[in-house]
């Protein structure tokens, strides 16, 4: 029976990216995916072709009411789970005095809480299979100051504090878990910030690897953490950033 991976936001960039990866490596996967349909369908269309099943499901991972209906669809199309990528990431870009209680509540629970409780369902799904890997995309931002990014850097800074929380419980279960930080790759994502343009040459600049982070270069780190052979790799942050964040 084939091993099933849950990919959250993976109807493009790193999300559709790790789940192509996942189906070439014989998964079946979930693509979850919160506005963009058609692009969700194309990214289902190109694991098909891989020989792959996929469940597409719509979920704003921000309500925990459309998580759990969202796993309760994986349990009636493939009762079972073993790989769960956490990687749908929304949050509001904007200078400290500007931001407004809804923007954090927004940003908090699609990048923070949404981990914590699909890492609950995903953990009763993947003990009954005697375990699993959980993989977390974070970013610089939660260790560094990146201009209007207050509310997704603190989000992150979450993410990574629970990545530590669940490795350590969820290690009697038998699931490894870890999470990826980027430095700036540019994706769909990037396009919403507004000072996309100055990011991207400066890492382009200043990167001591001499180039920029790549999907692929994020997708490779993930892909080394689901597999056995970072079975004793638990609760810990991988940067993948060039180098860049070690520039005082």
């Amino acid at each position: 029976m084939a091993k099933v991976a849950l990919v959250t936001g993976s109807s493009r960039g790193i999300g559709k990216a790790t789940a192509l990866r996942l189906a070439q490596e014989g998964y079946d996967i979930v693509l979850n995916y919160a506005r963009s349909k058609k692009a969700a369908l194309e990214t289902a269309a190109e694991i098909e072709a891989l020989g792959r099943k996929v469940l597409v499901v719509k979920a704003n991972v921000g309500d925990v009411e459309k998580i759990k209906a969202m796993f309760e669809e994986i349990d009636q199309v493939f009762d079972r789970l073993d790989v769960f990528i956490s990687n749908a990431a929304s949050g509001v870009q904007r200078p400290i005095m500007e931001l407004e209680e809804s923007h954090w509540n927004w940003t908090m629970n699609i990048n923070s809480k949404a981990l914590l409780f699909c890492a609950q369902e995903a953990a009763k799904r993947m003990e009954k299979n005697g375990g699993g890997k959980i993989v977390s995309i974070s970013s610089l931002g939660a260790i560094r100051y990146l201009e209007n990014y207050t509310t997704v850097g603190v989000s992150k800074a979450a993410v990574e504090a629970l990545t530590r929380y669940l490795a350590v419980e969820f290690s009697a279960k038998n699931i490894v878990v870890n999470a990826v930080s980027g430095g700036a790759v540019d994706t769909e994502a990037l396009k919403s910030f507004p000072n996309r343009e100055e990011l991207l040459a400066e890492a382009k600049a200043k990167t001591p690897a001499g180039k920029m982070v790549e999907i692929d270069d994020i997708v490779n780190t993930v892909m080394f953490l689901v597999s056995d052979q970072a079975s004793m790799i638990r609760g810990q942050t991988i940067i993948v950033d060039g180098g860049i964040s070690l520039l005082v």
